[in-house]
């Protein structure tokens, strides 16, 4: 019998075994074609039938009200980041961006190409370890940028502030974890690979008013209005990625929805976040108020681990964890330690599991230096 395995993975990120078995069948044979879905050609009605089904099944999910255009991309968030500001920011008009993590910072740098950002809070100095809450907006300023989540530093918005035009954000690690408001966004974009589906397709869900205003000439595959034309078939889009994720949906759908699923994160989250609050061994990064319910980043204590031996313990921390199948724990290299991403697909028994390995590590940390 095979060992159990937990994929703790920033991203792609675990997805239901639901979801892959029934993508790995559509590889062969498509909705009962004798056809695979790879072959398919996205002008044939089954193809044409799911992705419309796919964005259903997300205005269900999360409540998307009329006026809103949902798309499917190619390009990943990180497309987004200068194709949001090219349909938005005239190149005299100025934006408002929230820098608080890396993705966060990438976005505001894109966008100077195409009008003025002003930079309206940072906690990059604290190495992103904290939401800054109190900023002023700039009078006129378009629109507000934040990075709803943070994959990295484990930071998370748990009140979207209120702009005073409308909400651009990028939405990728936690789409889908928690209920939102979508009225208060102008335009939430999200790469499916952190959260519900694999790498490959961007989903936006944008205001269609807010749209044609900019004056600049936009290329035409760079242009919102041109996707929500051809309902997201101008050119040949990434149709595998898209019916993975509509897998993903039905899954979430029949657990009980996005409400269902907030609840079980928080549990999730709750279980591990007090794990490392009774520790002595290992101790969180980001200010508690702030942390993530889909991505938890820890270190080695300092008090009791010093800088010469914290490399070799990291190590051997992690290859004990990965022979016990608890795989892809090792922390990004800005924060160094260790990183939990536990996105909706990752069970509960695997934060347990994770709980239980770290309490045994320190059991045996301190049996042996006091022996020592």
């Amino acid at each position: 019998m095979s060992k159990v395995v937990y994929n703790f993975s920033a991203g792609p990120c675990v997805l239901p075994k639901q979801a892959t078995e029934a993508a790995a069948a559509a590889i062969a044979d498509f909705a009962g074609t004798g056809i695979g879905i790879m072959e398919m050609s996205h002008r044939t009605k089954p193809i044409e039938g799911m992705v419309a089904e796919t964005e259903e099944l997300l205005r269900e999910l999360l409540f998307i009200p009329s006026g809103y255009e949902i798309l499917f991309l190619g390009g990943g968030a990180s497309l987004q980041f200068c194709m949001a500001p090219m349909n938005l920011l005239d190149s005299n008009a100025n934006a408002d961006y929230t820098d608080t993590g890396v993705w966060a910072n990438k976005a505001l740098k894109e966008a100077k190409r195409f009008g003025k950002v002003n930079v309206v809070c940072s906690s990059k100095e604290s190495v992103y370890n904290h939401i800054p809450k109190s900023f002023e907006q700039t009078p006129g300023a378009a629109y507000l940028h934040i990075t709803s989540n943070n994959t990295i530093y484990g930071t998370q918005w748990k009140e979207f502030p209120k702009a005073n035009t409308y909400l651009v954000c990028d939405m990728s690690s936690d789409i889908l974890s928690r209920s939102v408001d979508i009225s208060k966004f102008g335009l939430i974009y999200a790469g499916a690979q952190k959260n519900m589906g694999p790498a490959g397709v961007a989903v936006v869900i944008v205001r269609s008013d807010i749209l044609g205003k900019a004056e600049r000439e936009i290329p035409t595959m760079l242009d919102y209005r041109t996707h929500i034309a051809e309902k997201s078939m101008f050119n040949t889009p990434p149709v595998f990625s898209i019916y993975v994720m509509n897998r993903v949906l039905h899954w979430l759908k029949n657990l009980g929805g996005v409400a269902a699923m907030e609840k079980t994160n928080i549990k999730k989250a709750n279980l591990l976040y007090e794990a490392l609050d009774s520790s002595k061994l290992f101790k969180g990064t980001a200010a508690k108020e702030d942390r993530s319910t889909m991505n938890v980043p820890f270190v080695l204590n300092p008090e009791f681990v010093s800088e010469d031996k914290k490399e070799a313990l990291e190590k051997e921390l992690l290859k004990s964890a990965a022979e016990k199948g608890l795989e892809q724990l090792k922390g990004h290299r800005s924060v160094g330690g260790f990183r939990a991403s536990i996105y909706n697909a990752m069970p509960i028994e695997g934060v347990e599991a994770l709980v239980g390995f770290l309490q045994d590590a320190e059991l045996r940390f301190f049996t042996l230096l006091s022996n020592s």
